[in-house]
């Protein structure tokens, strides 16, 4: 039984891949269109079989609200904001303005690395409040191994597939520091609210962006992209690749477990009763990866950092990409550009190498925001 369910999820996923058609922003609209005056959990579940293939912008989700007649609906198009936040926009979006010429490009990289170097690395020790939102798929297909019988995904019900469209699972907050724009490792380690095994929680702190500019500059891979409009002004969007020799980019995720097979407590009904100890362990490797630097022409700041590692299929973690936002924010009558919010998806298996559980496939989305900056007193 339990190898057939196995098999059957395993065709379910490969059947919905094959299937799958990404959606551009125009089909999305002529969808929410089309249900206008549906219910709220026929909208919701609709936007749930729905995957981008360009970037849903702040201002144009705004303007879908209209189409959103209750929590579950809107829950969905956030869901999808987030999801689609590291894909280019729809070319109607983006400037009609050509790309400028070489020495151009390389002047308004040289004002990133001032900013950077001189502004931003500047920036004095600050504390702030950093409010977590999760969401994430499949949260009743995967039980928490207590090292006790089998781990299989849907125990007891092996003949359901499970559920692995993206809810919302939970916020919280919490204090974070930063000093020259470095987000410090907080000296006592902070309890994740996520469970172990079937909610894989954060890891340390994101991308050092003034280590990302120095080893993409490096690599010399720093290529222009694109303008893009961010806040109703256009900025130049370059991309770079830095290969894991020259990384110092850490993806890091706990906590995986490792299971030993102990052997057999008898048998209840016709499956074996199996035994295993467990023990836990941080994910933690330096990968290579690519992105983008989103950068004001005029002044240099850096108002985007986009990065995506460059994971093996065999790492408990399949996946990480990762946005943060920066904008200018008045601590004390001083303003300072610090980052704002900062979206990641990734993709793990939970369960890591224990038996047939390597199937579990996870998937992510944190939406982060930072707010209440202010000037670090001290302990």
């Amino acid at each position: 039984m339990k190898r057939i369910a196995i098999l059957l999820i395993l065709l379910s996923a490969a059947t919905s891949s094959y299937a799958a058609k990404k959606f551009t922003i125009d089909d999305l609209k002529q969808t929410l269109a089309a249900l206008h005056g549906k219910s709220d959990q026929d909208i919701a579940t609709r936007l749930k079989e729905i995957e981008l293939g360009e970037q849903l912008t702040a201002s144009t989700k705004d303007s879908l609200k209209e189409y959103l007649p209750g929590p579950l609906a809107t829950e969905q198009l956030e869901i999808l904001e987030g999801r689609s936040a590291m894909l280019a926009p729809p070319q109607a979006e983006l400037p009609p303005t050509p790309a400028p010429d070489v020495a151009t490009q390389k002047a308004i990289l040289a004002k990133a690395v001032d900013f950077v170097t001189k502004v931003y690395m500047q920036s004095p020790h600050l504390l702030g409040t950093r409010t977590t939102t999760r969401y994430q798929d499949g949260v009743e297909s995967i039980h928490t191994n207590s090292g006790m019988n089998n781990n299989m995904p849907n125990s007891g019900r092996s003949w359901e597939l499970p559920d692995m469209t993206m809810r919302l699972v939970g916020s919280h907050s919490d204090s974070v520091e930063s000093e020259k724009g470095v987000e410090l490792v907080p000296p006592v380690k902070q309890k994740a609210p996520w469970g172990r095994n079937g909610q894989i929680s954060e890891g340390g702190p994101g991308p050092v962006l003034s280590v990302i500019l120095q080893e993409a500059a490096a690599a010399g891979t720093l290529n222009w992209r694109r303008w893009q409009t961010i806040q109703g002004k256009p900025v130049a969007v370059f991309s770079f690749a830095v290969p894991k020799k020259k990384s110092h980019y850490e993806v890091h995720y706990c906590c995986f477990p490792v299971t030993e097979d102990t052997g057999r407590m008898g048998y209840e009904g016709t499956g074996a009763n199996l035994q295993y100890n467990t023990d836990w362990k941080d994910f933690k490797s330096i990968a290579g990866y690519h992105g983008e630097f989103y950068v004001d022409p005029d002044t240099g700041v850096i108002v985007r950092l986009v990065t995506q590692a460059e994971l093996k299929p065999t790492d408990f973690v399949h996946q990480e990409d990762m946005r943060i936002d920066y904008g200018q924010v008045v601590v004390e009558g001083k303003p300072i550009i610090l980052p704002v919010r900062s979206i990641t998806l990734n993709e793990v298996v939970p369960n890591g190498d224990n038996y047939a559980a390597r199937y579990s496939v996870r998937h992510t989305l944190f939406l982060v925001s930072y707010l209440n900056y202010e000037q670090f007193a001290g302990r």
